[in-house]
C-alpha cells in the first residue's frame, strides 16, 4: 500500500507544487491549509497535473489539534511535510506576535499531533533566513545561526524545537530544509505562485509589473559592493524545490533517527539587475525598474553550498535562471490575476 503523506500549507505556493511530485512518485497526499495564503484552485490543478487528485483537503489551523487529531484519525499518515507558515520578513517586524503564534505554534501544535497518533517523520520548511547577515560565501549548514527579524526568529526556534525533540525521544526523523530564493512556476503554466495584496520578493512583483498591475519594480540600493552594485541571491526554481522534499522524504526511510539540516539552492548568486534582465528577456520587453535608497536589513550577498543535499539526498538544482524566467512568465502572463479575480488580487 502507498504511503500516505499529510502536506500541511499544501495549497500554497511551494506546497502545491511539492504535492505534485509527491503524487507523481506513487505517494498518496492529505493537505491541511487555512487558505489565509492560499487557493483551493491550487489543488485542482494539482489533479490535473499530476493526473489524480489529493485524498482530502482539510480546511483548518495547523494549530487546531481537534481538527488535527480527526485528520490522522481518518487517514493513516506516515510522515508529514511542514509548509504552512507565514513568510513575510517586513509583515514580521510590524507584527511579530502573529508570527510566533503562527510559525511557532503552529508547529507545537503539529507536533503535539504527530505525537498522538505516532507519526515521527517529518521534513520541515526552514529558510536560509535563519543565518542573517553570512560572514562569508557559499553558505554551508555549519555556519552560525542567527534571527536578524521576527520570522527568521520563527524558523530558527523552530529548528531549536525540532533538534530538542529528536534528542531527547527516538524514533523521530526529521529533515530541516533552508531554501534560498524559490522562484519560478510549474512549466505547464497551470500553476505558479499566487501572492495575496503587495508581493513581499523580487519575482512576482517583476511578473505583476509585466502584467501592468504594479508600475515599476523598486531596487534597493546599487551601491553594494557586487559586480553591479545590487544584492546577490540564490534563486531557485520552485519544481527543483519541490524534487528536494521528495528526496527528503524518501531519505527518512533509511536514515536513522535524529534531525538533519539540509540547504536547497543552486550554489550561484545572481543580482537583481541580472534577475531583471533575463525576466525582460522572458517576457520579450524591458521592464521597468527604479534604484531607490538601501532597505535597512538586507544582506550583500546569500548563496548555498549545496553539496550536503547531494551527497545525502541525491538531490541537485538543474533549472536556469532563464528557465525560472520564463516558467513564472508562462504562468503569470495565462493568470494576471493568479487564481483570483482582479478585485482580489490588487
Amino acid at each position: 500500500m502507498a504511503e500516505t503523506v499529510l502536506v500541511t500549507g499544501g495549497a500554497g505556493y511551494i506546497g502545491s507544487h511539492t504535492t505534485v511530485e509527491l503524487l507523481r512518485a506513487g505517494y498518496e497526499v492529505v493537505v491541511v491549509d487555512n487558505l489565509a495564503n492560499a487557493s483551493p484552485a491550487a489543488l485542482d490543478a494539482v489533479a490535473h497535473l499530476a493526473g489524480r487528485a489529493v485524498g482530502e483537503l482539510v480546511v483548518a489551523d495547523v494549530a487546531d489539534g481537534a481538527a488535527l487529531d480527526d485528520l490522522f484519525t481518518q487517514h493513516r499518515i506516515d510522515a508529514v511535510v511542514h509548509f504552512a507558515a507565514l513568510k513575510a520578513v517586513g509583515e514580521s517586524v510590524a507584527e511579530p506576535l502573529r508570527y510566533y503564534a503562527n510559525n511557532v505554534g503552529g508547529l507545537l501544535g503539529l507536533l503535539g499531533a504527530m505525537g498522538r497518533h505516532r507519526v515521527r517523520r517529518l521534513v520541515f520548511s526552514s529558510s536560509c533566513t535563519v543565518y542573517g547577515e553570512p560572514a562569508a560565501v557559499p553558505i554551508t549548514e555549519d555556519f552560525p545561526r542567527r534571527g536578524v527579524n521576527p520570522y527568521g526568529r520563527t524558523k530558527l526556534i523552530c529548528e531549536d524545537v525540532l533538534r530538542d525533540l529528536a534528542a531527547a525521544e527516538p524514533g523521530w526523523r526529521i529533515s530541516l530544509l533552508r531554501y534560498f530564493n524559490p522562484v519560478g512556476a510549474h512549466p505547464s503554466g497551470e500553476l505558479g505562485e499566487d501572492p495575496r495584496g503587495v508581493p513581499n520578493n523580487l519575482m512576482p512583483y517583476l511578473m505583476q509589473v509585466a502584467v501592468g498591475r504594479r508600475e515599476r519594480l523598486a531596487v534597493y540600493g546599487d551601491d553594494y559592493p557586487t559586480r553591479d552594485g545590487t544584492c546577490i541571491r540564490d534563486y531557485l526554481h520552485v519544481v527543483d524545490l519541490a524534487q528536494g522534499h521528495l528526496a527528503a522524504l524518501d531519505a527518512l526511510d533509511g536514515a536513522g533517527d535524529g534531525c538533519r539540516a539540509y540547504n536547497l539552492g543552486t550554489g550561484t548568486g545572481t543580482t537583481v539587475l541580472e534577475m531583471i534582465a533575463a525576466a525582460s528577456e522572458a517576457v520579450g520587453r524591458p521592464l521597468p525598474y527604479e534604484i531607490v535608497a538601501r532597505r535597512a536589513g538586507d544582506a550583500v550577498e546569500v548563496y548555498a553550498d549545496p553539496s550536503l543535499a547531494q551527497a545525502e539526498l541525491g538531490w541537485k538544482a538543474s533549472r536556469s535562471v532563464a528557465e525560472m524566467c520564463r516558467d513564472h512568465w508562462r504562468w503569470q502572463s495565462a493568470h494576471p490575476y493568479g487564481f483570483g479575480a482582479p478585485e482580489a488580487g490588487a
